[in-house]
């Protein structure tokens, strides 16, 4: 455990025992325990205590969505739980870490509602020889504030002042009720399966899913197979491309204005997009969004990995092959492409690049980082910190992660690591830092992900840089070794868009992209980059959604064997 976020597991106090060491007793401190009756066994988790100015939403909710968006409304604090006996109480104080306040002793003083929640962890006894404990998702796509069977408390609302003694007594005795998947239709199906592969390396039962949307005129036409598009994403139960026949006042403005995105110069909403895919001069494809969780993150980056276990393994040898015998795929490299943005489009490029024969081209959108000399804008292999820039001045401001399309930095890679430290230690936050850990690095000593760079100095660790680079995660350090024997697989295959004024600092890594592949020889790559301008930031596509699908068959059909059936056309 790492002792700069430690909860003093030592000092457990229940009735009738003694602390095995004694407490820090001024400040704020939190008793919290869970009845036996509620969970008969021993708890192993991180716990949060959630510190919300108002109730309009519970505290737990709150403090979730605020570390998402990296605000300092509402506050938490968060330490490790192991082994803690049903019926126990642990006291968090002075010595957990938060966020955005580093300890309890930072605290505003003011009147406050608090709820406490443990995210509940699994013993996972690897088939590589390491037992860890984590966060088994519950297909909620690790949210701690979310996950079924997480225990949390009721919120109260008390005076808080650090500069006073107080303790506050919580007691874990709600249950977060199962995750309701949406119910199938005429248009969407969702699937759920047990992967052996997983389920063998991870010494626990894992599961793989899938959303499909199916095309028009699916059920009438039962000797028709139609090509299929790979959507992308993070872990979502939502339709691929955010589909929907619902028109939007009957969904609410919110919801509404969450799907709708511009793309090309249009605007396009999943219901806009919805009346495409229900029409008739639309290319007739499957829709595919496969969910992959893993228990480091809401998705597994859909590669073999040291740490997240043999996923690209299952996901071509289970899950696609299952959903090409239960619907009617093609299931052919030539028909089957992908798109994908942010996450969604690492993923859908580096399958195409780690898997050239299978798939038949990518349209990857503002991609996480593709070449590690721009890790955002870490150089992983040249520099020596993370938070700051080499060389900088006295006085120079810290390495940014984000910024605002005029280029205002809006946060740094300091804040964001103490960030994701706050919410899980060892490589558990689930954040975007860690799952980069989890994906593309090497394991520790213990089982758990090594960090490529230390979340409390940002020093990084070139023997991480090196194994990320070398195990092919870093795609254009891959192309590069790699060309002559992929490069005639990967021909007019591969396609990548991202805006200009990427809030994440994405651009600079498809720069190198880019210079690479169009320096290719024997063979010349023959695909497409495409930058938004003027200003253009995270989310930027250069084509609707529905247009996309044109272009995709378009390709698909030039690719298909002659006398192929290609009805699936308008």
């Amino acid at each position: 455990m790492n002792g700069a976020v430690a909860m003093t597991i030592a000092g457990l106090l229940a009735v009738g025992v003694a602390p095995a060491r004694a407490q820090t007793t001024g400040g704020i401190r939190f008793s919290i325990s869970v009845p036996a009756s509620v969970r008969p066994e021993a708890l192993t988790g991180r716990v949060f205590v959630a510190i919300a100015p108002t109730n309009d939403q519970e505290p737990r909710i709150a403090a979730y969505n605020s570390a998402r968006q990296r605000d300092a409304r509402v506050p938490f604090f968060a330490a490790d739980i192991e082994e803690l006996a049903p019926g126990r109480a642990v006291v968090m104080d002075r010595s957990a870490i938060g966020f955005p306040y580093p300890s309890l002793d930072r605290l505003p003083a003011g009147d406050y509602w608090v709820q406490a929640i443990v995210n509940v962890y699994t013993r996972f006894p690897r088939a590589d020889g390491h037992t860890i404990w984590a966060h088994m998702d519950q297909w909620e796509g690790q949210r701690w504030a979310f996950s079924p069977g997480n225990l949390y408390s009721r919120s109260v609302r008390i005076h808080l002042d650090p500069r006073r003694p107080n303790l506050t007594r919580l007691v874990l005795d709600q249950v977060v009720p199962p995750i309701q998947v949406p119910a199938d239709d005429r248009w969407v199906k969702r699937i759920k399966i047990k992967s052996d592969i997983l389920s063998k390396w991870w010494g626990q039962p894992m599961y793989l899913g899938a959303t499909v949307l199916l095309p028009k005129g699916y059920d009438e036409h039962g000797d028709l197979k139609y090509p299929v598009v790979f959507h992308e994403d993070h872990f979502s139960l939502e339709a691929p491309f955010g589909f929907t026949t619902t028109p939007p006042d009957e969904r609410g403005p919110q919801m509404f204005a969450n799907l709708t995105r511009e793309a090309g110069g249009k605007k396009e909403s999943g219901y806009e997009f919805g009346k495409a895919w229900t029409g008739d001069d639309l290319p007739r494809f499957i829709a595919v969004k496969l969910q992959h969780p893993t228990p480091f993150f809401d998705d597994s980056y859909g590669i073999n990995s040291a740490n997240n276990g043999p996923y690209g393994d299952a996901i071509h040898q289970e899950l696609i092959p299952y959903l090409e015998r239960t619907f009617r795929m093609i299931g052919a490299p030539y028909a089957r492409v992908m798109t994908g943005g942010s996450t969604g489009g690492w993923i859908s490029l580096a399958l195409q690049i780690h898997y050239p024969d299978y798939y038949g081209g990518t349209w990857t959108l503002y991609p996480d980082p593709v070449d590690f000399r721009r890790y955002q804008l870490v150089n992983i292999y040249g520099d020596t910190s993370a938070f700051r820039l080499p060389n900088a001045p006295f006085g120079a401001p810290e390495r940014p992660f984000q910024m605002n399309t005029m280029g205002q930095a809006m946060g740094n890679v300091r804040e964001l690591s103490r960030m994701e430290e706050s919410q899980g230690t060892r490589g558990r936050s689930a954040g975007q830092i860690d799952a980069w850990n989890a994906a593309y690095g090497p394991v520790d000593a213990a089982g758990y992900p090594r960090r490529l760079w230390n979340m409390a100095t940002g020093e990084i660790d070139h023997e991480v840089a090196s194994s990320m680079r070398d195990r092919g995660y870093d795609l254009g350090a891959y192309l590069a070794k790699e060309w002559p024997r992929i490069g005639p697989s990967l021909v007019g295959k591969l396609r990548v868009f991202t805006g200009e004024m990427d809030q994440f600092y994405l651009a600079p890594s498809v720069y190198l992209l880019q210079e690479f592949l169009e320096g290719t020889t024997s063979p010349y790559y023959a695909g497409e980059f495409g930058f938004g301008r003027p200003m253009k930031g995270h989310g930027w596509q250069p084509w609707t959604n529905a247009d996309l699908l044109r272009i995709m068959a378009r390709q698909v059909a030039r690719n298909a064997p002659v006398g192929a059936d290609l009805r699936w056309l308008p």
